[in-house]
């Protein structure tokens, strides 16, 4: 990529940032920063790093993370971590300022518990986005997301209650059908009809509560979702958020729907490293 398009990407995420961050900062240096016109004492400056030693830091072990351009170690709270310590352990070494916005809706209340973990910031010379990432996708995704958040596309409404109450008259209906008519061909063939419909769309639809993404409280979002996954769907919520909550799509070893392992490989290492780990079983 030429230094002209990684400028406008790091041009783009600043414009995408500031709106989440400004009053934050505003806030915090009203706060700690200049105590009135006496104070003296200057803060020390903080320390710097490069995305190589950044990189270095995504071990079980020892985890590092940037957000906003600030560098945190969560090695030790990652285990406190409310959403999991797989999730955040997810961008240990890495740039995790999208995923930050994206499942923490109240940050004032999120941002108390980063300023212990804090230890230095990105170097300014360094781009804010990890050195693995394509400064274009990214580009291409912070540009989708803005003109989704000005759709509105975000905010929920009463659609979503509609769509369970929906479901909910499907399977009484269906069951009432049996249990009036009997069992005979064609009440079985409608109630067959009615069920599987209802099951096909309380999968969407539970998919959404999963992801927090209803509710503001990510209270009455769990307790939904345990609803239509526990008693519609007769599956496990923790079963679902493990296989597909806590995941970054499409990457090996952090997405278990792609994990085939068993069945086939695909790429250039996975098969090396497969074949690697499984030596000592073959001839």
């Amino acid at each position: 990529m030429s230094k002209e398009e990684e400028t406008k990407a790091e041009r783009a995420w600043t414009a995408l940032t500031a709106v989440h961050w400004a009053t934050r900062s505003a806030g915090s240096m009203g706060k700690t920063g200049n105590q009135g016109e006496g104070a003296t004492e200057l803060e020390a400056p903080m320390p710097t790093f490069c995305w190589e030693e950044i990189q270095k830091h995504n071990l079980h072990t020892d985890k590092w993370l940037v957000i906003d351009r600030k560098v945190y170690n969560i090695t030790k709270w990652s285990r406190r971590h409310s959403g999991s310590q797989r999730v955040i352990g997810h961008y240990a070494g890495e740039d995790a300022m999208d995923a930050f916005l994206a499942f923490h809706r109240n940050l004032d209340f999120v941002c108390r518990f980063m300023k212990p973990l804090l230890i230095g910031e990105l170097a300014t010379e360094e781009p804010s986005q990890d050195r693995g990432k394509n400064f274009q996708i990214t580009e291409d995704f912070w540009a989708l997301r803005k003109t989704a958040e000005d759709m509105n596309l975000f905010k929920s409404n009463q659609f979503f209650l509609l769509h369970l109450a929906h479901i909910i008259s499907m399977e009484s209906i269906g069951w009432f059908t049996v249990f009036y008519f009997g069992n005979s061909w064609i009440p079985t063939i409608i109630t067959a009809f009615l069920l599987a419909t209802s099951q096909a769309q309380a999968g969407w639809l539970q998919h959404d509560y999963g992801h927090l993404s209803v509710y503001k409280k990510s209270m009455w979002n769990h307790i939904v979702h345990k609803f239509i996954i526990g008693h519609l769907k007769g599956a496990s919520a923790n079963w679902w958020k493990h296989r597909h909550f806590s995941t970054m799509p499409n990457v090996f070893h952090k997405d278990p729907d792609v994990n085939m392992l068993h069945v086939f490989v695909l790429g250039e290492w996975h098969p090396i490293g497969y074949n690697k780990k499984t030596l000592k079983y073959l001839p």
